[in-house]
């Protein structure tokens, strides 16, 4: 039913651990995993490590994650298409709650609860930024995450993180999938908002799991702050008094 998409940049231990976690799961909803190298890098695992298909697609050219997603999402063949970076960890099984919540839904994307190695829950689900947002981040006074505790019910959210997304598969097809013009950041709120658009919803299921070891030396690095600037720029001329109305927190 599910085919997995993870993009590796120079992180094919993180990758191993990740299909590990799948093997060790037992997750036969899990029909088929791309792995896409991004840049050139050995990986020590063999397709037929797994119990489950595994592709390796190997890019003469490294590429944004919308591209890297949007080329293996063309090779994909689940009703489901999961998005998930290296460095998610799976200690449960998120998906058959998360099926059975976006099916009950007609969720075009559904998210698990994000939440840190310590515990601590991630701001992985938000409201729409807007120059007020914005303003406010910038000064202390809230990123405008949606507060929620683990077990809540699903709830409609304006958007989700992209390091695990799950989405219908036609209604990934039926957006575009993502806008390519957008290199590393944002992908993931423009896609949402473009769901809304389309009449679907996007759906944030606190009562699944996952663990994100993030690396955040990006975040000190001048040329990942430049596309976080571009990006928001091609966000807000896009979406500027265009974003469509979602249900309230």
């Amino acid at each position: 039913m599910i085919t997995v998409s993870i993009v590796s940049h120079g992180q094919s231990t993180l990758v191993e651990q990740l299909l590990a976690d799948l093997v060790r799961l037992d997750m036969s909803m899990v029909t088929e995993v791309l792995v896409t190298l991004n840049i050139p890098e050995d990986i020590s695992s063999k397709p037929g490590d797994y119990p489950y298909p595994v592709r390796i697609l190997r890019n003469t050219a490294a590429r944004g994650f919308g591209a890297n997603h949007n080329a293996a999402f063309r090779q994909a063949e689940g009703e489901w298409f999961c998005v998930m970076n290296p460095d998610i960890r799976l200690i449960n099984n998120p998906f058959p709650i998360l099926i059975e919540e976006g099916a009950y839904d007609s969720a075009g994307v559904i998210a698990p609860m994000v939440v840190t190695p310590s515990g601590m829950i991630e701001d992985s689900v938000r409201c729409f930024p807007v120059l007020t947002s914005l303003a406010a981040k910038l000064f202390g006074h809230g990123d405008g995450r949606y507060l929620f505790a683990a077990g809540d019910e699903a709830f409609a959210a304006d958007w989700v993180a992209g390091m695990f997304m799950l989405f219908r598969t036609e209604d990934f097809r039926a957006v575009g999938g993502f806008d390519e013009g957008f290199f590393l950041y944002y992908e993931d709120v423009d896609i949402c908002a473009r769901l809304w658009k389309s009449g679907r919803s996007v759906l944030a299921c606190p009562k699944a799991s996952v663990i994100h070891d993030a690396r955040r030396s990006s975040r000190r690095n001048l040329r990942y702050m430049k596309w976080h600037a571009l990006s928001l720029i091609r966000y807000f001329w896009k979406h500027w008094g265009r974003l469509p109305q979602t249900p309230e927190q």
